[in-house]
């Protein structure tokens, strides 16, 4: 079966310090069900994967888990690493033990692959560790350096990773995205990654996409969904544009970071990012805050 619906790249709840607030993350798995958010893409860039220890992605995974055991609504995926595979296999292992959903994984970008076969090579040293788990693959050149085609990868791939459930592509090459869609007849789950272009990715095929926005803009993404899928272009094309709108402000006031500020907007503070990656400044805030009012989309954000 595959995922149709919005998975949501959640953040990693934080204190004034920094610490990992874990206790936040069974009211966040509540705060993304109330929304319809069918996944939670775990430990990711969203999430500050790479900047968290080994000890604290584990114990994030815990509390995923814990809460989906109960209420099994929000499937969990966990980004288990990596530049080195040892530590993803371990990664892979804890969360197998734990009862994720499935676990995803990076290509390694300090001694990056050199071609397909290279970066299937590793994936599949991880994968066979946990053959019982549907693995997907975290396509973000942007971020890790890895310029590898997807259409290469599955290629080299769907021979000697027979647990490969697809890929999340979060990258710009529609003509690369669409032909893996059909690869080996449309085996493999290809869920998107850009949500400023959602729209069309969902024109190519795609019935699920991951994403940081998905977070706090849930309701509008489904009602993109639900008017392309009404065959409403136009109001579908007006939406993805109040996405572009609100997105933009992303740029303007930092980057990744900015994404918790919306939390806070919806009333559900995550804090701030790690360093070295840049925060708003406290001052800032409320200049932004008015410019996300000034997007008349209130009844478009995540309900707490």
């Amino acid at each position: 079966m595959k995922t149709e619906g919005l998975i949501a790249a959640p953040f990693t709840p934080m204190d004034e310090k920094g610490n990992v607030v874990y206790e936040r993350i069974e009211a966040y798995y509540d705060f993304l069900e109330k929304n319809k958010v069918v996944g939670a893409f775990i430990n990711g860039s969203t999430g500050e994967g790479v900047s968290l220890s080994q000890h604290e992605r584990m114990k994030i995974t815990e509390h995923w888990t814990a809460r989906s055991k109960q209420k099994k609504s929000v499937k969990v995926i966990n980004l288990v690493g990596g530049t080195s595979y040892v530590e993803c296999i371990e990664n892979a292992l804890h969360s197998a033990q734990n009862g994720v959903a499935a676990i995803a994984l990076l290509a390694p970008f300090y001694f990056k692959p050199g071609n397909a076969r290279q970066l299937a090579e590793f994936c599949a040293r991880v994968a066979e560790a946990v053959p019982q788990l549907p693995v997907y693959f975290y396509h973000i050149p942007v971020l890790t350096g890895c310029n590898v085609s997807m259409l290469d990868f599955l290629k080299e791939a769907a021979p000697i990773i027979p647990n490969l459930a697809g890929i999340k592509y979060t990258h710009e090459d529609f003509m690369d995205f669409l032909s893996c869609i059909h690869f080996m007849d449309g085996k493999y789950e290809m869920l998107w990654g850009r949500d400023e272009n959602l729209l069309s990715a969902l024109v190519l095929g795609t019935r699920s996409g991951v994403g940081s926005t998905y977070n706090y803009a849930a309701p509008l993404y489904y009602k993109l969904i639900e008017a392309f899928d009404n065959g409403d272009l136009p109001l579908a094309r007006n939406l993805q544009q109040l996405s572009i709108n609100m997105i933009r402000l992303l740029g303007k006031y930092g980057g990744i970071s900015t994404g918790k500020a919306y939390m806070k907007y919806v009333g559900f503070d995550c804090g701030e990012f790690r360093l070295p990656v840049k925060n708003m400044r406290h001052d800032e805030y409320k200049k932004f805050a008015e410019e996300v009012r000034a997007l008349n989309m209130a009844e478009l954000f995540s309900k707490l």
